[in-house]
C-alpha cells in the first residue's frame, strides 16, 4: 500500500471514529468511558496521520 493510500485509509477512519463520537454524544445512555476511548482512537490515528504528512 502506498504511503498517500495509508494515509486516505486513516483520514477515512478519523472522519468515521469523528462521526460516531458526535453520535454517542448526543445518545443519552452512552458511556463516557466508550466515548473517551474513542477520542484516545481518534488522537492516534491524527497523530499518525500528521506524522506521515510531513
Amino acid at each position: 500500500m502506498s504511503v498517500s493510500a495509508h494515509l486516505e485509509e486513516l483520514k477515512r477512519k478519523h472522519e468515521a471514529l469523528s462521526e460516531q463520537v458526535a453520535h454517542e454524544q448526543r445518545s443519552p445512555g452512552s458511556s463516557d468511558i466508550d466515548i473517551a476511548e474513542m477520542k484516545k482512537q481518534k488522537l492516534k490515528l491524527k497523530e499518525e496521520i500528521t506524522r506521515l504528512s510531513v
